[in-house]
């Protein structure tokens, strides 16, 4: 049985051929283009006023799936952390004396490396989209954008 007749398509609806899963599966959708070469180089957390505009190029099969993204002005871009450690499960932040658990602190080292921002939207292409509020390191995989249903963009 295919994907398409095990959940359905509902009209208007775009399908492309996705990975075989099994346990856990992720796909990016694209890489994120930003100035931040080095972990020290990147914010502690991305600034959606001031900082800089970086770009989310998208995969040339997941461009659709951009469609309507416009009408929103905020949204939230999750990201896989393909250089971090993923091994700590106590850590020292490094604005802290005092060592605390992974999970109590936004630090990109976790045991699923998963980064999560939420961005201003600048403007949107027909290949990518540029925003502001990222922190992360240039050439980041690229795993989602969720738009802000409670914040749309000015008319």
């Amino acid at each position: 049985m295919s994907e398409q007749d095990r959940y359905g398509i509902r009209p208007g609806e775009v399908a492309v051929k996705g990975p075989v899963v099994s346990d856990a599966s992720l796909q990016f959708i694209g890489r994120i283009r930003t100035p931040f070469q080095t972990r020290a180089d990147c914010p502690r957390q991305g600034d959606m006023e001031a900082g800089p505009v970086c770009t989310l190029e998208i995969a040339e099969k997941w461009r659709l799936a951009l469609v309507g993204l416009e009408k929103f002005g905020f949204g939230d871009v999750l990201y896989w952390l393909d250089q971090s450690r993923r091994d700590l499960v106590h850590q020292r932040p490094g604005h802290s004396n005092a060592p605390v658990g992974t999970f109590a602190i936004r630090s990109p080292v976790r045991p699923n490396p998963i980064g999560l921002s939420r961005v201003a939207i600048v403007e949107l292409r027909e290949d990518a989209v540029l925003v502001r509020g990222l922190d992360c390191l240039d050439k980041t995989p690229l795993l989602d954008i969720k738009p802000n249903r409670c914040v749309h963009a000015p008319s």
